[in-house]
């Protein structure tokens, strides 16, 4: 998944799907669950000491956020096939870089948006500085991007293939 500067999302077929299950998912069933536990809580009597009423209301406003979060990401949506394995870094795929050129301190990271993370390997935003230098990138080329502190970074890039999580 990506986003073009136009903030078109573009989403493989299994990440779309996904997300909107999580849409309705929260719209329908865990709507109905938290407003339920309001419910229960509010009967429980003073609300301004009611901390299972305070923690619903919380819940409620993270999901909802999360709701308008998937809303507008998934209007903005556009379904596409995942990037060709042709060793040019695109969003989508899996990349492995070795810092400063050495081979030896290397890390794997998924390049795709937040909204397609997993705890299975750490993702970098193809808009993040180590994402925009990484992308169009042949395996083994150099890429160079900035720091927050203002100092330029370099890698090469060891590896690219699509993400099959």
């Amino acid at each position: 998944m990506t986003q073009t500067s136009e903030n078109v999302t573009w989403l493989t077929q299994e990440a779309y799907n996904q997300l909107r299950a999580e849409l309705e998912y929260l719209s329908g069933p865990a709507r109905t669950e938290i407003t339920a536990k309001i419910a229960a809580a509010r009967e429980e009597g003073d609300l301004r000491e009611n901390g299972g009423y305070h923690a619903a209301k919380e819940e409620q406003g993270k999901q909802e956020l999360r709701v308008r979060q998937l809303t507008q990401l998934l209007e903005k949506a556009k379904v596409g096939e995942a990037p060709a394995a042709d060793g040019i870094v695109a969003p989508g795929m899996v990349v492995t870089i070795a810092f400063d050129g050495d081979e030896d301190d290397t890390l794997d990271f998924l390049l795709a948006s937040r909204e397609y993370a997993s705890s299975d390997i750490e993702t970098y935003s193809p808009q993040s500085p180590l994402g925009s230098g990484v992308t169009g990138k042949k395996v083994g080329e150099d890429a160079r991007y900035e720091l927050p502190n203002g100092k330029l970074a370099s890698v090469k890039i060891l590896k690219a293939v699509p993400y099959q999580g």
